[in-house]
């Protein structure tokens, strides 16, 4: 089957490629003609693990390529929106400017009863706006296929979804519906035949699944860290509470890891997003929940930077400070709504000499905040300081030797504010450690006086440090 996938970022991108390994034509459309150069020579604008080389196979096959001319879509039987649905810049609202321009783009090429079918996350009602643009296309169908893929694992989340859903006109059962159905039951035959659920809804359902889905994992999350300060409180552990709590199979333990909070490109503007709906919709009770969660959310940041000043004896003005991670999560280079760099910025602010490293998101996050200093070598950001934070989880970052880390640094003191890090281990190299809802700072079990020398590591070669706002010294993490 032809397929044309408009958009080509995290979502299209892995889109394409995975249709194009389940034996289907797949050209993608993207208006950016560098992301397309780059996409048609094999290799993502982004860091997703495995993207690289389902790029790859695809050209090998000449099933994929990718194009900034929608003529080149013209003969696909099927087309995918998956161009981003972004928090508007004057509301919360989701701003659909790329979903109609796309759709007023693509009319004109649409061969006659081909699909088209969303899949970017959008408020409920926009079948019903991007109908008004298509109406002079009765033969054409419309349907919508929410996407539920996660940065980090997107290929593995397309490749073997938890679940398929169409939203087609009228719903499950429905005559009007059917050939909506056939169309993407002909696109995911490989998935359905694997056994992957396939749900069939309305419009309306298909356009909510996505946003209760994630303003629910927001809810979970923003639940164990009201409770981890909660814990801060009393003395509890709230990594012992959440193992406990998530070992009743009606809890579970996913999403009840507390820590920074959430960030990224999804989960903060879709729960805003889900707020705005409600009060559009006269919902108030989710409008005042989803405020709640994001508060919670915003203030774990304000709570780390508050523990950081703790730990430096109540101030931070003078002290040298490593932040660990500047994605929002691990395996992405994504710094939107980064949780990390929030902090980094508020630490910068109260006067900290602030420096920021990271395996992938580096350069990105050089380009943002020019105001921060950046280091791509672990070992030279750790050179120096008094207090490091973690605050991205990435294994390498689990992984650190206290002994080695601790030869590095002036003041062994480590604010671990993803709870990741084996705390009894840090301690008994003499680290002060202290995590989000595991209580008051804990004291080192051993002098550090008694602790014999780590064997420093070799450094890597190009990993000289450099001040941000110098282009020419920026440093390459591209592989």
């Amino acid at each position: 089957m032809k397929i044309s996938v408009v958009g080509c970022g995290y979502l299209g991108a892995v889109h394409a490629a995975t249709l194009a390994s389940m034996g289907h034509t797949v050209v993608g459309i993207d208006v950016d003609a560098q992301k397309v150069a780059h996409l048609n020579k094999g290799f993502a604008p982004f860091h997703e693990p495995g993207l690289d080389e389902l790029l790859r196979d695809g050209f090998a096959t000449q099933r994929l390529t990718f194009s900034t001319d929608f003529a080149d879509a013209a003969d696909a039987q099927t087309h995918f929106l998956c161009v981003g649905t972004p928090q508007s810049k004057t509301s919360d609202t989701a701003d659909l400017s790329y979903v109609i321009a796309a759709t007023k783009s693509l009319l004109p090429h649409l061969a006659r009863g081909a699909a088209v079918v969303g899949k970017s996350t959008v408020p409920v009602g926009t079948v019903d706006m991007l109908r008004g643009i298509l109406a002079r296309r009765p033969d054409v169908l419309l349907g919508w296929n929410p996407e539920f893929l996660r940065q980090g694992t997107a290929v593995k989340d397309s490749l073997v979804p938890d679940r398929l859903v169409y939203g087609v006109p009228g719903g499950k059962d429905s005559a009007a519906g059917a050939p909506v159905t056939a169309a993407l039951d002909a696109v995911y035959e490989p998935l359905i035949s694997a056994g992957i659920p396939r749900l069939v809804c309305n419009f309306a359902t298909a356009e909510l699944i996505k946003s209760a889905s994630n303003a629910y994992l927001a809810t979970k999350l923003s639940f164990i860290n009201a409770i981890a300060e909660l814990c801060d409180a009393s003395g509890a552990d709230v990594t012992e509470l959440s193992e406990a709590m998530g070992l009743d199979p009606r809890i579970g333990n996913r999403y009840l890891h507390a820590g920074l909070g959430f960030g990224g490109g999804c989960l903060p503007k879709d729960i805003r997003s889900f707020r705005a709906q409600a009060q559009a919709l006269s919902v108030p009770s989710l409008d005042e929940w989803m405020g709640v969660v994001d508060s919670i959310n915003l203030g774990q940041r304000a709570r780390a930077v508050e523990v950081a000043r703790e730990m430096c004896k109540g101030f931070l003005s003078g002290r040298t400070v490593t932040v660990l991670g500047a994605a929002f999560k691990p395996d992405t280079d994504d710094i939107r709504d980064s949780p990390s760099l929030d902090v980094a910025l508020q630490l910068a602010a109260a006067g900290a000499h602030v420096t920021v490293t990271d395996p992938k998101a580096i350069n990105n996050a050089w380009m943002r905040y020019p105001q921060l200093r950046f280091e791509a070598s672990t070992t030279r950001a750790l050179d120096g300081a008094e207090l490091v934070l973690l605050l991205t989880e990435w294994d390498e970052y689990r992984a650190l030797s206290p002994a080695v880390v601790g030869s590095l640094v002036r003041r062994r003191m480590v604010l671990d504010a993803r709870n990741v890090l084996d705390a009894r281990a840090w301690q008994a190299q003499g680290w002060t450690v202290r995590g989000l809802g595991t209580g008051s700072s804990v004291e080192p079990s051993v002098p550090i006086a008694e602790i014999k020398p780590a064997v420093l590591p070799v450094e890597p070669l190009n990993t000289r440090p450099f001040i941000v706002g110098s282009p020419a010294k920026a440093p390459s993490t591209r592989r």
